[in-house]
């Protein structure tokens, strides 16, 4: 099968796929080896830069480098493209892990109290609410939906890639917003927890369930800060409730965005968009005079996908990661670890399938997060044999290879990064500010709690 992946000229699958591959595994065998950085930030703050950012960095430099190297070592706009659509599809596997992550957790879930379980509304509309409005303010259209609909970490970038497709304006968005993050985001939620704490407004307990966004990262830094004007009970109790929070913004969190909290910014953007919006209600790719097919062909071409591509696209981006997890974590890819591999893969295949018969009607993320959640449920016949095989895929190892697709396809979209500039930035801090305080308004309210 053949689509137009360079403009004007069809190219096969095959030889960009395996460039694709090879230049995946450079960066990320790059990036392990690179391994984690700490910063120190006095007392007990700190600054943890994981691998996936390094992959990210390097794919992104690598393309946006790519005019200047010989054509062997070039990431032209075809395989920049396919990158884009590849990545649509790799991260079903990080989905299809949370999945197996979060299902042995589920009945814990479950008897959770009323505060832990609607902190998730203030999460995602708190993102919303605050950081929509400051972007159409600065000026900001389409891509304001995907930057402000949640914290934009992985399952945020599957929600976006399929219902969008990453090359268009909203797809822009989320991905801005998971770079800024990334980059800027651990810093940034470990100082304003910090302040936040120090004004006693709220009980640290509401500040713990606000620390859990669905991001470890950003968990860490926030509960960090808040623990760290705790007494030592306190901050133990505070580590315990950020875990726990995190864990069900981690598990509930991809439905909350898929069925609430994106139709609501939908929603509201059409709502105040003719109010705050400056200028025409443009997108900021449209607006910069940007190749509008060019930014719609990704999601054309994902549609357009065999089975055979987009099979290989799953067995490529898991074997990968088996090579990540070896080189971060030291766990040999033997037979137990590759039949973990298998199961991750069935279980994108089967919710895949499902979601294709379904003819689309509820996103193929959340058929795989199903059948994966169900495998491990803790009834379930093998659940803990299936959690220990697929838990020698480390987390992390996986999410690796997936950001360094969403590396290597940032080169052909960087005249509209640039566009968006420091506002995108300002609008992703903002939205994360919101993700805290939301969750930790609700959680106060249900906990009837003081200071």
């Amino acid at each position: 099968m053949e689509v137009k992946l360079a403009a004007g000229s069809p190219t096969t699958h095959w030889p960009l796929l395996v460039k694709l591959f090879i230049c995946t595994t450079v960066c990320v065998v790059l990036a392990e080896l690179m391994g984690s950085a700490t910063i120190p930030l006095g007392g007990s703050y700190r600054i943890i830069l994981l691998p996936f950012l390094w992959a990210l960095l390097i794919g992104a430099a690598w393309g946006i480098a790519s005019p200047r190297l010989s054509p062997a070592f070039q990431i032209n706009l075809g395989a920049q493209r396919l990158a884009s659509v590849a990545l649509q599809f790799a991260l079903l596997l990080f989905i299809a892990k949370l999945g197996l992550l979060v299902g042995g957790s589920l009945p814990k879930i479950l008897s959770s109290g009323w505060a832990l379980a609607f902190q998730e509304f203030g999460h995602f509309f708190g993102t919303a609410a605050i950081g929509l409005p400051l972007a159409l303010l600065l000026g900001i259209k389409r891509e304001a939906i995907g930057a402000t609909f949640s914290v934009g970490r992985e399952p945020s970038l599957a929600i976006i890639g399929e219902r969008y497709g990453m090359s268009s304006p909203e797809g822009h968005g989320v991905l801005a917003e998971y770079i800024t993050g990334t980059v800027f985001g651990t810093v940034f939620i470990a100082l304003f927890a910090s302040l936040v704490t120090g004004l006693g407004i709220f009980h640290p307990h509401a500040l713990a369930m606000g620390a859990g966004m669905g991001s470890g990262s950003l968990m860490a830094a926030a509960s960090g800060a808040i623990a760290a004007q705790q007494t030592p009970e306190m901050a133990k109790e505070v580590a315990a409730f950020a875990a726990a929070s995190n864990l069900i913004t981690t598990t509930i969190g991809t439905y909350f965005t898929l069925f609430l909290s994106l139709p609501f910014t939908v929603w509201a953007y059409g709502v105040l968009e003719p109010i705050l919006g400056r200028g025409k209600g443009n997108s900021v790719a449209e607006a910069s005079g940007s190749n509008i097919p060019e930014a719609n062909h990704a999601s054309e071409s994902a549609e357009k996908f065999s089975v055979a591509p987009i099979f290989a696209i799953w067995v490529g981006v898991g074997l990968i990661s088996i090579a990540a997890n070896y080189i971060a974590f030291k766990t040999a890819p033997d037979g137990s670890t590759l039949a973990g591999l298998g199961i991750i893969l069935c279980c994108v295949a089967i919710g895949y399938a499902i979601y294709k018969l379904t003819r689309g009607v509820v996103p193929a993320v959340l058929w795989v997060s199903l059948v994966a959640m169900g495998l491990t449920y803790p009834s379930m016949p093998y659940a803990a044999e299936i959690a220990s095989m697929t838990g020698r895929i480390n987390f992390l190892a996986l999410a690796t290879p997936v950001i360094a697709l969403a590396g290597l396809s940032i080169a052909k979209d960087l005249p509209v990064f640039r566009k968006l500039g420091w506002r995108i930035v300002v609008v992703s801090l903002a939205a994360n500010a919101g993700t805290f305080l939301g969750g930790a308004f609700v959680a106060q309210f249900f906990l009837g709690a003081h200071p």
